[in-house]
């Protein structure tokens, strides 16, 4: 399966990300001239060498009206309705863009509908984090012109290399995002700064010891929208590796880099398994405490009879699941079972891609599971589809079935 993986350990920001694709391309300078002709107003991309730290990569200057932008990238995006700071982004002609203007530059872009409908998703996100940021509606967010060409530019580039790059899977690492302080129009803030923090909620991130402000608003909602996960480098053969250069320097390389590889069908996740051994809870108690492990966001709960301490028989109760719910279970263990203790042992998962498809049959639609991967291929009919025809129509829920694989066979 064609894999996309960012290394995001030095942070991420819009004009990094779109170097580390740009070096993934077949022609890196005809795809830079291409950039081009996507036809964002004002813009013009340069793409040009860059080292850190003996790091050799590509570094992306977007020039609005032939001028590149200095400022921190939390200068452009806080929206701000007194005008104070225009005369800050030096002598352009400064109007703000609303979430809607947004759309109407994607709407002219020289790209297809999908490379439009992501520039618009992704430049969302932000304004619904500037919005919550600021306390106000999406719909009052203003962007700093300036600072909007550029980051539509970021978010245009990206998209449209994403879709020529067609990978069937991307992932990213925890995002380091950096600590200290940045400053930005309205004063200074923390890193991250509040529209990043609230972009990257659900995401694993990171500060470090690197002061400053290493994961902008674009290149967090970038990888927010693009990245089906979060985690460790799968098992994969890399064919090719990009490094996208950020334009301060830090002690560390300041760098993005996207590796583009073959990953085997199916995937490797990381769960956790979180456990108690309970002797005085009635079959009742138990079941319930099943339920609402289930409810607080366990994907399998299962239970074992042991034998416990004194020859008491007992049961092991067992709930499987991902990191970010892994509190909520601890929680429900807590609240509903008689345990005054939780086990963790995080383990790995090989699963295989599934779809859903639906199939007619003689007795009307039914949803189907495929799964495939790790050489294997599965096809399951869904068991409440099956169960619904065999009760409407008086049948045994093996005709059903039967039924079914006739349909699939066919």
């Amino acid at each position: 399966m064609k894999t996309l993986y960012f290394d995001c350990g030095m942070g991420a920001a819009g004009d990094m990300l779109t170097a580390a694709l740009l070096e993934l391309m077949p022609d890196p300078a005809a795809a830079a001239a291409e950039l081009n002709s996507m036809g964002v107003p004002h813009v013009v991309f340069r793409a040009e060498p860059s080292v850190k730290c003996g790091i050799t990569g590509t570094h992306v200057t977007v020039l609005v009206d032939g001028e590149e932008e200095h400022e921190p990238e939390e200068h452009h995006h806080h929206h701000d309705h007194d005008h104070d700071h225009d005369h800050d982004h030096g002598h352009h002609e400064h109007h703000h863009s609303s979430m809607a203007d947004i759309e109407a530059i994607a709407a002219g872009l020289a790209v297809s509908d999908r490379v439009k409908a992501d520039v618009v998703a992704v430049y969302r996100l932000i304004a619904e984090a500037e919005s919550h940021a600021h306390g106000r509606p999406v719909s009052e967010v203003h962007f700093h012109e300036v600072g909007a060409y550029d980051a539509v530019a970021d978010v245009a580039a990206v998209s449209w290399l994403m879709e020529r790059l067609s990978p069937e899977r991307i992932i990213a690492s925890p995002v380091h995002v950096g600590c200290g302080q940045v400053r930005c129009a309205h004063g200074i803030l923390p890193v991250p700064a509040p529209a990043t923090a609230h972009i990257l909620t659900g995401v694993p991130i990171y500060g470090g010891g690197i002061r400053g402000e290493l994961c902008t608003p674009t290149g967090a909602a970038l990888l927010k929208h693009f990245a089906e996960g979060f985690g460790e480098m799968p098992v994969m053969r890399v064919e090719k590796i990009g490094c996208g250069m950020g334009r301060k320097d830090f002690p560390a390389a300041n760098c993005v880099r996207a590796m583009l590889g073959e990953t085997e069908d199916g995937a490797v996740e990381t769960r956790f398994e979180l456990s108690a051994n309970v002797d005085d809870m009635t079959a009742e108690q138990i079941g319930f405490a099943a339920e609402r492990l289930f409810e607080a966001g366990a994907a399998e709960v299962y239970t074992v009879p042991i034998g416990m301490k004194k020859s008491r028989p007992g049961t092991l109760i067992r709930a499987i699941c991902r990191g970010e719910e892994r509190g909520a279970v601890v929680r429900a263990f807590f609240a509903n079972t008689t345990t005054i203790g939780v086990r963790e042992t995080v383990t790995r998962r090989y699963v295989l891609d599934r779809r859903v498809e639906t199939r007619d049959t003689e007795y009307g639609p039914v949803r189907f599971k495929f799964s495939s991967g790790y050489g294997a291929e599965k096809a399951k009919p869904e068991y409440d589809d099956i169960a619904r025809i065999a009760r409407e129509r008086g049948i045994s829920l093996a005709e059903a079935a039967a039924a079914a694989e006739r349909a699939l066979k066919e």
